[in-house]
């Protein structure tokens, strides 16, 4: 599946000069503060940048934007452990658990956990998308609109059964986000649930709006207590800790790797994978724990499927770039600006063309996963000084960092009215016990789910009969059953051996 002679001549092209390996280490280090930051996106970053590209050959160019983009993944992770807000939406998961850690006093074992699970991730998704590329670049062709639907219901139906009891709540919350994300022109043009304010026409804005609901939750609560951390001896982030963290996610192998390969595999699937693979990763562990109860408190396996899956998600999504030139999210989107840039076109006649050049992209963010471990443990101590100040001062300034992190992506006063809404439909769904998550997920694919349902529509002219010819759409179908199906029952089955016990 490799061709040995353009994976010869990417060894050459990678190391023909050392300039663009002097950009990796800066793109890493923007890419996780902006991932941090709430309110920041690592898409938005790799725009900022995309100019200073043009001094630059290509190689280099996709060093620096791809290095960036690595660094952002694991950044998003930083900021949903330490603030129970997800950087970008493909940290969800990651903050179901990390947080409770580092509420415990273990934020630096849960940093350690992340950033080991993100550096490993990157490099298995990475040399997956270099073994498998061809393959998986005929499965994304495969992808039809039904498909599309379908893996987008089955998210939302995979973060809804992390509720356990609470599963109709999910689902009903998921809808809710769903309906949400239907705001605006539809894809047939027709204007819905707007009520005249003219700057929903777009949609709501889904960045303001996750982190309203996300920080809402948790920072109105924490501005109750002195200290994120109320014991004072567990304030200081200890590099031993760190690396004890990184030790327990070493000590999880399956999780690591099964994560890895389900970020890949969902990760391929363009617009949706990076925002799903999290979930799926996650529910997937939770199922196969002997304790799951215990996600959702501070496991550190749900921590490592979600932050493995996270990250080799981006090797995934390179799959529709090179293979296909479309851009599989915010971030190929920016990197498939950057060719256009430098008067080169993706698709497959890039991938049989110029093998050698994907090839070399592909080890250098294999070097990248590497490269993190070090940047990773130089800034996190300064990242971390977070624990140490108190929260009456750092609940406001959260709020204004993201209210000016809201209207630095909608350019208008949008942003930070949508986050002050959702901040208060946030607080009411922590109030009654309504999936966060869910609501969250449902925003960021109902646009999408709507499209791919008006596409399937035209094209089978509302025969389902149709649908029988496609076996991807079957087996998506019997997995969405499956996780709605399943966790019930086996629910029942642990109650009664613990009845029988």
């Amino acid at each position: 599946m490799i061709d040995l002679a353009a994976l010869s001549g990417a060894f050459g092209l990678l190391f023909a000069s050392y300039n663009p390996w002097l950009l990796m280490i800066p793109g890493l280090a923007i890419g996780l503060v902006f991932g941090c930051v709430p309110g920041l996106q690592t898409s938005m970053a790799m725009a900022v940048f995309l100019p200073t590209t043009l001094f630059m050959d290509f190689t280099s160019a996709m060093f620096f934007l791809t290095a960036i983009f690595t660094g952002g993944m694991f950044g998003g992770g930083v900021s949903a452990i330490m603030m129970n807000i997800p950087g970008t939406s493909s940290a969800v998961a990651t903050a179901f658990d990390g947080f409770p850690m580092a509420r415990n006093g273990q934020h630096g074992e849960a940093l350690g956990i992340a950033l080991a699970a993100s550096c490993i991730g990157t490099a298995i998704g990475y040399v997956v998308l270099l073994v498998l590329i061809k393959p998986l670049s005929g499965l994304v062709l495969a992808m039809g609109p039904t498909e599309m639907f379908m893996v987008a219901l089955w998210g939302l139906t995979l973060i809804a059964s992390l509720r356990g009891s609470q599963m109709a709540r999910g689902i009903l919350a998921g809808v809710f986000g769903l309906l949400l994300g239907t705001v605006g022109m539809s894809s047939n043009g027709v204007l819905r649930g707007t009520m005249g304010v003219d700057f929903l026409i777009d949609g709501i804005a889904v960045v303001p709006a996750m982190i309203g609901m996300f920080a809402a939750s948790e920072l109105f609560a924490m501005s109750q207590r002195g200290y994120l951390v109320q014991d004072s001896g567990q304030r200081t982030v200890r590099f031993s800790r760190v690396l004890a963290g990184m030790g327990m996610a070493l000590r999880r192998p399956v999780t690591l790797l099964r994560g890895s390969i389900l970020g890949v595999v969902v990760g391929a699937v363009p617009g949706i994978g990076s925002s799903v693979s999290n979930l799926v990763s996650y529910a997937d562990a939770r199922r196969r724990d002997p304790a799951p109860e215990s996600f959702g408190a501070g496991n550190p396996t749900g921590v490592v499927a979600a932050e493995s899956a996270n990250s080799s998600s981006e090797g995934g999504s390179m799959v529709s770039l090179f293979a296909l030139g479309l851009p599989g999210g915010g971030g190929t989107a920016v990197l498939l600006a950057a060719f256009a840039m430098h008067n080169v076109t993706g698709g497959p006649r890039f991938l049989t063309d110029n093998a050698d050049l994907v090839y070399t992209i592909i080890l250098a963010n294999i070097a990248q996963a590497v490269l993190l471990l070090g940047v990773g443990l130089v800034l996190l101590q300064a990242l971390t000084l977070i624990v140490r100040v108190r929260l009456a001062l750092l609940v406001p300034c959260v709020f204004v960092l993201a209210a000016f992190g809201s209207f630095g992506l909608t350019g208008d006063m949008q942003g930070p009215y949508t986050l002050l809404v959702f901040a208060g439909i946030g607080w009411l769904f922590k109030r009654y016990d309504y999936s966060i998550p869910a609501a969250v997920i449902g925003l960021l694919l109902g646009r999408m789910t709507e499209g791919e349902l008006l596409r399937s529509y035209q094209i089978t002219g509302g025969d389902i009969s149709m649908v029988l010819d496609r076996p991807i759409t079957l087996v998506l179908m019997a997995l969405l059953v499956l996780s709605i199906v399943l966790p019930p029952l086996l629910a029942r089955r642990r109650a009664r051996r613990k009845a029988a016990a």
